[in-house]
Parts: structure tokens; C-alpha cells; sequence
């Protein structure tokens, strides 16, 4: 439950078009509900502005539809559903839930249901590599489930960096970017350095040998010269995203969130 679908049950209480009873057992799931393999977090949107999301790996397909399930009867946006999303899931949990609860949208492993209305911001995913692109389309399809259209610019690479340069407009249009890299991560200090939006830098396990399955990217892109980078874990497309809904603020604000003291 959000901010947004508090002030409707309560708007709706006073109006005299649900009763008490009705409210205290929708209150009633706040701010957890166990359902004994897992506490679902039903006043985390409430408290940061997104929701809890569900990580598919080491969870039964049968337990994912269950937490997806109780996530999915919470209300949000407009008080019809805020965004659920299934992350990192496998063939099998995927068919589970998409027969429980159907009208997903499935992006490889990433699986959405009623994303967020779409917002004016401008998101632009970045890869340096084709082999990139399943990390990007996880940032992209995360994005989406909270209102960002983010677009895609493919293998712009450092290897041949004039076929970035022709985006430039569309980097520095940009309100936030996210630069998705391998090998030794370079792209995204080039990104760093010709858009003045904020950059998450998401580091790959793509690369040969002394690429460390990301370590090289992810410690190069620590210690980039492009000053302020925000750099995620080895392959958290997913994590790139909620740093950009973070940075960009959630589209509505308690109105009584206080200042923050200087």
C-alpha cells in the first residue's frame, strides 16, 4: 500500500463509502503479513516509495505464488494495484505464477504485473556489448514497473567508441543513465564525462580471463575519474534500477515528509 491508496481508503471512510471494519482489515496487512516461508512487506512503498520486490532464486515456484499472490491483493496506485515484480526467476517459477496471475509482462527472467503510469522523466540504458544486453533489458524492464520508459542504446562500446558518440544528444537529454559494461567497464567513465544526469554503472561478468567474471569492471568503475558515478553489483540490472527510482525521487511524496535539516 502507498501513499496515494492510504488517502483514498481513508478519503472513502470519511465519505462513507467503506465502513470501519473494511478499513481496520486492510490496515490490518500493514506492515507485514507472515505467511511462515517468508514476511511480506506490505508498508515497505509506503516507507520508500517502491515496493517490495520477489527474488526468484531458492524460492519453490509454489512459494513465489504465494508471496506474489499476497503482494498482489495490497492496493496502490489509484488504490487499483501498485507494481509487483518477480525477479530472477526460472522457466518453471515463471509458468507458476503467470498461471495464478495472469496479464504479466515477462522480460527474461523478469516477470510485471501492473506497472506503474508512465513518468515524464528520461532514462537512457546504456551497453557497451550485445552480450550485455540480458543485465540491460532486467534494468529496463524493473524501470518500466515503476513508470520508467527507459530507452536502449546497444554495443557502444569502447572497442569502437565513435558509435556512442553519435547519441551524444541523447545523453545529455538525459534525467539519469545507466551504463551496463564488461570487460573492463571503460564505457562508463566515457558516459561519466559527456552527460551531466546522474550515472549508475552496472559492471558485467562478461570479458575473458582477467575480466574476474565482473571484478575488473566493477573495481574500475569504483575507481573512475567521472566523479560522482553510482556503481551497483556484478549483473544487478535490477539494483541499477531502484538507484535510478531513487535519485529521480518517487512520483508522489507523503505531504507530510519533513525537511531534511541543514
Amino acid at each position: 500500500m502507498d501513499a496515494a491508496a492510504l488517502r483514498k481508503l481513508l478519503d472513502r471512510l470519511a465519505a462513507g463509502d467503506v465502513d470501519a471494519d473494511e478499513v481496520v482489515r486492510r490496515l490490518r496487512r500493514l506492515p507485514f503479513a507472515e505467511l511462515g516461508y517468508a514476511m511480506v512487506d506490505h508498508h515497505r512503498e509506503l516507507r520508500q516509495g517502491l515496493p517490495e520486490a520477489v527474488y526468484g532464486p531458492g524460492k519453490r515456484p509454489d512459494q513465489c505464488v504465494g508471496i506474489v499472490g499476497e503482494l498482489l491483493s495490497a492496493g496502490g496506485e489509484s488504490d487499483g494495484g501498485g507494481p509487483v515484480v518477480l525477479s530472477r526467476a526460472d522457466e518453471e517459477q515463471i509458468a507458476a505464477v503467470c498461471a495464478a496471475f495472469p496479464g504479466a509482462v515477462v522480460t527474461g527472467s523478469t516477470v510485471v504485473w501492473r506497472p506503474a503510469s508512465l513518468r515524464e522523466e528520461a532514462v537512457l540504458v546504456v551497453t557497451a556489448g550485445t552480450a550485455d544486453l540480458e543485465v540491460a533489458e532486467e534494468c529496463r524492464a524493473t524501470l518500466r514497473a515503476f513508470g520508467f520508459g527507459a530507452a536502449l542504446v546497444a554495443d557502444v562500446g569502447v572497442a569502437g567508441v565513435h558509435r556512442l558518440l553519435v547519441h551524444v544528444d541523447l545523453l545529455q537529454a538525459a534525467d539519469a543513465v545507466v551504463v551496463v559494461a564488461g570487460m573492463e567497464g571503460a564505457l562508463a567513465s566515457v558516459v561519466g564525462g559527456l552527460t551531466a544526469a546522474p550515472v549508475v554503472a552496472v559492471p558485467t561478468s562478461v570479458g575473458y580471463g582477467s575480466s574476474l567474471e565482473g571484478v575488473t569492471a566493477l573495481l574500475s568503475m569504483m575507481a573512475s575519474c567521472a566523479s560522482g558515478m553510482v556503481v551497483v553489483g556484478i549483473d544487478n540490472g535490477f539494483g541499477a534500477a531502484h538507484a535510478v527510482a531513487r535519485i529521480l525521487g518517487p512520483a508522489r511524496r507523503l505531504a507530510s515528509t519533513p525537511e531534511v535539516a541543514r
